[in-house]
Protein backbone atom coordinates (compact mmCIF):
# COMPACT_ATOMS: atom_id res chain seq x y z
CA UNK A 1 0.00 0.00 0.00
CA UNK A 2 1.68 3.41 -1.18
CA UNK A 3 0.10 5.06 2.07
CA UNK A 4 2.68 3.15 4.12
CA UNK A 5 5.14 5.50 2.97
CA UNK A 6 3.15 8.66 2.39
CA UNK A 7 2.12 8.08 -0.92
CA UNK A 8 -1.34 9.15 -1.92
CA UNK A 9 -1.63 7.06 -4.95
CA UNK A 10 -3.80 3.74 -5.34
CA UNK A 11 -1.94 0.40 -4.72
CA UNK A 12 -1.78 -2.15 -8.07
CA UNK A 13 -4.21 -4.15 -6.35
CA UNK A 14 -6.52 -0.59 -6.56
CA UNK A 15 -5.55 0.19 -10.32
CA UNK A 16 -6.42 -3.32 -11.46
CA UNK A 17 -9.74 -3.17 -9.87
CA UNK A 18 -10.52 0.77 -11.50
CA UNK A 19 -9.17 -0.42 -15.00
CA UNK A 20 -11.70 -4.14 -14.27
CA UNK A 21 -14.75 -1.85 -13.99
CA UNK A 22 -14.20 -0.06 -16.89
CA UNK A 23 -14.89 -3.34 -19.05
CA UNK A 24 -18.44 -3.43 -20.37
CA UNK A 25 -20.69 -5.97 -17.96
CA UNK A 26 -20.33 -8.42 -20.22
CA UNK A 27 -15.97 -8.42 -20.65
CA UNK A 28 -15.71 -7.96 -16.64
CA UNK A 29 -15.84 -11.64 -15.59
CA UNK A 30 -12.79 -12.26 -18.70
CA UNK A 31 -10.76 -9.35 -17.08
CA UNK A 32 -11.34 -10.73 -13.16
CA UNK A 33 -9.89 -14.27 -14.68
CA UNK A 34 -6.94 -12.52 -16.91
CA UNK A 35 -4.92 -10.43 -14.74
CA UNK A 36 -1.63 -10.53 -16.21
CA UNK A 37 1.13 -8.33 -14.08
CA UNK A 38 4.27 -7.63 -15.36
CA UNK A 39 7.39 -5.13 -14.51
CA UNK A 40 10.28 -5.22 -12.48
CA UNK A 41 8.14 -4.41 -9.48
CA UNK A 42 5.98 -7.69 -9.86
CA UNK A 43 8.68 -9.85 -8.81
CA UNK A 44 7.81 -9.54 -5.05
CA UNK A 45 7.66 -13.04 -4.00
CA UNK A 46 4.05 -13.90 -3.50
CA UNK A 47 2.62 -10.96 -5.39
CA UNK A 48 -0.34 -13.20 -7.60
CA UNK A 49 -1.70 -14.98 -4.58
CA UNK A 50 -1.68 -11.72 -2.56
CA UNK A 51 -3.44 -9.72 -5.70
CA UNK A 52 -5.82 -12.32 -6.16
CA UNK A 53 -6.93 -12.26 -2.15
CA UNK A 54 -6.99 -8.28 -2.30
CA UNK A 55 -9.51 -8.71 -5.09
CA UNK A 56 -11.45 -11.39 -4.11
CA UNK A 57 -11.70 -9.26 -0.87
CA UNK A 58 -13.03 -6.55 -2.52
CA UNK A 59 -15.32 -8.59 -4.67
CA UNK A 60 -17.15 -9.94 -1.65
CA UNK A 61 -17.43 -6.42 0.31
CA UNK A 62 -19.09 -4.64 -2.73
CA UNK A 63 -20.99 -7.72 -3.98
CA UNK A 64 -19.00 -7.20 -7.42
CA UNK A 65 -19.79 -10.42 -9.56
CA UNK A 66 -16.47 -12.70 -10.84
CA UNK A 67 -18.30 -15.93 -13.21
CA UNK A 68 -15.80 -18.02 -11.72
CA UNK A 69 -12.49 -17.63 -10.12
CA UNK A 70 -9.87 -14.81 -10.08
CA UNK A 71 -6.85 -15.73 -12.44
CA UNK A 72 -3.91 -13.68 -11.65
CA UNK A 73 -1.09 -14.76 -13.95
CA UNK A 74 2.51 -13.75 -13.56
CA UNK A 75 4.72 -15.15 -16.00
CA UNK A 76 8.47 -15.48 -14.87
CA UNK A 77 9.92 -13.22 -17.77
CA UNK A 78 7.56 -10.70 -16.63
CA UNK A 79 10.50 -8.41 -15.37
CA UNK A 80 11.78 -8.28 -19.07
CA UNK A 81 8.33 -8.26 -20.46
CA UNK A 82 8.51 -4.91 -21.91
CA UNK A 83 11.45 -5.78 -23.76
CA UNK A 84 10.45 -8.60 -25.06
CA UNK A 85 7.60 -7.05 -26.53
CA UNK A 86 9.86 -3.96 -28.32
CA UNK A 87 12.00 -6.55 -29.54
CA UNK A 88 9.26 -8.30 -31.25
CA UNK A 89 7.19 -5.33 -32.34
CA UNK A 90 10.90 -3.94 -33.60
CA UNK A 91 11.19 -7.17 -35.53
CA UNK A 92 8.39 -7.37 -37.41
CA UNK A 93 8.84 -6.38 -40.94
CA UNK A 94 6.10 -3.91 -41.18
CA UNK A 95 7.17 -1.63 -38.42
CA UNK A 96 8.54 0.80 -40.15
CA UNK A 97 4.80 1.74 -41.24
CA UNK A 98 3.96 1.79 -37.65
CA UNK A 99 6.23 4.75 -37.11
CA UNK A 100 4.93 8.60 -36.06
CA UNK A 101 6.84 11.17 -37.26
CA UNK A 102 7.72 13.91 -35.40
CA UNK A 103 5.15 16.69 -37.56
CA UNK A 104 2.39 13.65 -37.72
CA UNK A 105 2.39 13.33 -33.44
CA UNK A 106 2.96 17.64 -33.14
Amino acid sequence: DPKLFGIDEPGIHERVKQSCMKCDLDMRGDAWRNIVLSGGSTMLPGIDERMRREIISWCSSTREYINGPVKVICPPERKYGAWIGGSILASLSTFHEMWVTKTEYE
